[in-house]
């Protein structure tokens, strides 16, 4: 006996993600025209500042397009019955190259960095402070329209988290400017080049393994497998249960799968319900495929009990 699945958790997956269409395609539009911007200016002015302030434009740019069409490849492909669970995989690769460009980024940035510290060239500073302030304004605009999405989708977190360290990004090359203004200090625009680097990088990582981690069909980390083992073992009914494996589709989506071998006597419908209720109300867990084993099915008797 198996339990049919909740279809409802496949809409949670596509709001998810899909909600936010529309604020990635404003958020694309500003940091996309801005970008060039940025990038004119930083080699006028020769301001490695305003220029790392680009690449993570840049890097936005292509992130918040990559988030954008995951979200829309993973919702047209989910009438496809070769692929049951649709594209929404899709989503967490977008966030994976996010991370590791956002990596990239950074190294390079912390690299050049420490060239210019050595030799430090001369910043037109005035044009500098001007362009850093229009890109500060930007990016709040799109920080402001992607914040609420981080919480809900680990695609729209990953350009949400772009966004963030461009921003923080603008302050430093508009600190810098003011700084070089006020004192002429010419290792200024390097200096806030190799923080806004050194920010970017643990967040590329914890993005990174966010996504691997869900890639790897890990059990998601606010779970404890075994506490929900010995909460479906202490369902009525069931004598011992066995195959139980937790993982993540992808953001707002999690699928179970578990055999439980019932008591003579008991009844598989109760047991089954009771158990989809459980791994529903107690642990957010909608999409679910529980296998019934009567008392006397011998096949999995000897199954080992397994927790993934």
């Amino acid at each position: 006996m198996g339990d049919g699945h909740d279809h409802g958790s496949a809409a949670v997956a596509r709001h998810a993600g899909a909600a936010y269409t529309r604020r990635l395609a404003i958020a694309l539009a500003l940091v996309g025209t801005f970008f060039v911007v940025e990038l004119v200016g930083g080699l006028m002015t020769n301001s490695l500042a305003l220029l790392s302030d680009a690449g993570h434009m840049f890097t936005d740019v292509v992130g918040i397009g990559m988030a954008l069409a995951a979200i829309q490849v993973a919702g047209g492909s989910r009438q496809d019955p070769q692929r049951s669970f649709g594209l929404y995989r899709l989503e967490i690769l977008a966030a994976l190259a996010n991370a590791l460009l956002l990596a990239a980024v950074a190294v390079y940035i912390v690299w050049e960095s420490v060239q210019r510290l050595l030799d430090p060239p001369e910043v037109l500073a005035g044009p500098v402070l001007v362009v850093g302030a229009v890109g500060l304004l930007v990016n709040v605009v799109a920080f402001r329209l992607l914040r609420p999405g981080a919480r809900e989708s680990v695609n729209v977190e990953g350009a949400y988290l772009e966004v963030l360290a461009d921003l923080l990004a603008s302050v430093g090359v508009v600190i810098s400017a003011l700084v070089s203004l006020a004192t002429g200090f010419r290792r200024a625009d390097p200096l806030f080049a190799l923080a806004i680097g050194f920010f970017v990088l643990p967040r590329a990582w914890r993005l990174g393994r966010k996504a691997l981690r869900i890639l790897l069909q890990s059990a998601p980390s606010h779970l404890d497998m075994d506490a929900v083992r010995d909460e479906l073992l202490d369902l009525g009914g069931v004598a011992s249960v066995h195959d139980l494996h937790v993982w993540t589709l992808t953001s707002g989506m999690e699928v179970a799968s578990v055999h439980l071998r019932l008591v003579p006597d008991a009844g598989g419908h109760e047991v089954l319900d009771a158990a989809r209720r459980l791994l529903r109300d107690r642990h957010g867990i909608e999409h679910a495929t529980v296998q019934i084993e009567p008392a006397d099915h011998a096949d999995c008797a000897d199954c080992e009990r397994t927790t993934w």
